[in-house]
């Protein structure tokens, strides 16, 4: 088992790629560098992912509105596809939810994770250009402006697994046992996956 390096200490993307980092780790990567920390782990990754190459992916600098006023009128007025979706106050609620469920003719509308990403991306970069219809192409797949990090899944993924092993029973606390194993892989080049074969490699040290 290989233990995970220092930052620091590896020479390559490739070599960064084999091992597990949390988002909160990448972000402290990337501001030290003085790279855009923003963004989900896809995005951050891709950002180290340039560093490597000699690109350097700055922070970017939100632009505000000048007018609060006109900003607060934007918010509270009328909505329409070419409304910019940081001026209209863009949240997740009811008023958001009725205006896609009209343009999209679906009674019991829900935004999916990919709008999600979206929004969050948008309003951190403070791109006022992107607007609801954007966001409405993002449901179609007509448009990708950023994606649902579904890396981040990875541990759970890896718990619900482990406790679905019938061997899992034979410890009280299981995702004491889960974290320890989870450590294992994460700082480590193996698979970020739960098989049986870990727990009889490890029970022992559980």
């Amino acid at each position: 088992m290989n233990a995970r390096p220092q930052f620091k200490d590896i020479a390559s993307f490739e070599e960064f790629s084999k091992y597990y980092w949390y988002r909160e780790e990448l972000q402290k990567i990337c501001k030290a560098l003085g790279l855009d920390s923003s963004g989900m782990k896809a995005e951050l990754n891709r950002v180290i992912e340039e560093y490597f190459k000699g690109d350097r992916i700055v922070p970017k600098t939100a632009s505000k509105p000048k007018n609060r006023a006109a900003a607060s009128n934007a918010s509270s007025g009328q909505l329409t596809l070419n409304t910019g979706l940081i001026t209209c106050g863009f949240t997740f609620g009811p008023r958001f939810r009725d205006f896609f469920r009209a343009q999209t003719g679906v009674h019991n509308f829900k935004f999916n994770v990919d709008m999600v990403a979206t929004a969050k991306k948008v309003k951190q970069d403070g791109d006022t250009s992107f607007t609801l219809g954007d966001l409405l192409d993002v449901y179609y797949g007509k448009k990708n402006y950023a994606r649902y990090d579904k890396v981040s899944l990875q541990w759970n993924k890896f718990v619900q697994d482990f406790c679905s092993d019938p061997a899992s029973a034979a410890f009280p606390n299981k995702l004491k046992t889960a974290a320890a194993l989870w450590k294992v892989v994460r700082d480590s080049t193996r698979p970020k996956v739960y098989a049986h074969s870990l727990l009889e490699e490890f029970k022992e040290e559980l």
